[in-house]
């Protein structure tokens, strides 16, 4: 290492001492063109489930061992953690959709489409906060209806097919034209 090496590093420490350099911050939007609601279809499928399991999960009786609460508490916080995180997830997807896919021309396309992204905002919010399983489908039903205008918009018909998964539902895949 060069005897100015350390000399540089201190300067640079003045310098930002005296003149602090100021954060950037960025964000990476290439338009890709690659857009697709699946992934906040199987968001909101996982908040249907963690709600499920959070109903399903059995209280511990009065008079528990220790060792049951204990369980109890650590079954429920991991399923509140997940449903919350998925419920975010959902919208997160939701704002990539609404902000870098859809125009001005789709929303004079589909009247209803500013309203559906609106309803499924609000409704992962109420999911979030609530353990209701009737908020998680209400979610899950907002995501694919936003999802069938996506398809629509791409010029693909749409059907709903059974996910498979535990929670029951279903997701919106679209069907050539």
């Amino acid at each position: 290492m060069s005897p100015s090496r350390p000399i540089l590093g201190l300067r640079t420490t003045i310098v930002d001492a005296l003149f602090p350099p100021t954060p950037v911050y960025a964000h990476c939007d290439i338009p890709c063109g690659i857009y697709d609601p699946h992934e906040a279809q199987i968001s909101a499928l996982t908040v249907l489930r963690m709600t499920q399991l959070i109903a399903e999960l059995p209280k511990p009786a009065a008079g528990a061992k220790p060792e049951e609460v204990e369980a109890y508490h650590a079954k429920l916080s991991r399923y509140v953690a997940v449903k919350e995180t998925h419920a975010e997830r959902t919208k997160a997807e939701l704002r990539v959709l609404w902000g870098d896919y859809f125009t001005a021309d789709h929303a004079k396309t589909f009247p209803t489409l500013t309203d559906s992204f609106w309803k499924a905002m609000k409704a992962a919010s109420k999911a979030r906060q609530s353990t209701a399983v009737a908020d998680a489908q209400e979610l899950l039903g907002q995501v694919q209806g936003i999802a069938e205008i996506f398809w629509k918009s791409k010029g693909a018909s749409t059907r709903r097919q059974p996910s498979l998964q535990k929670s029951g539902g279903e997701i919106v895949y679209p069907v050539p034209a």
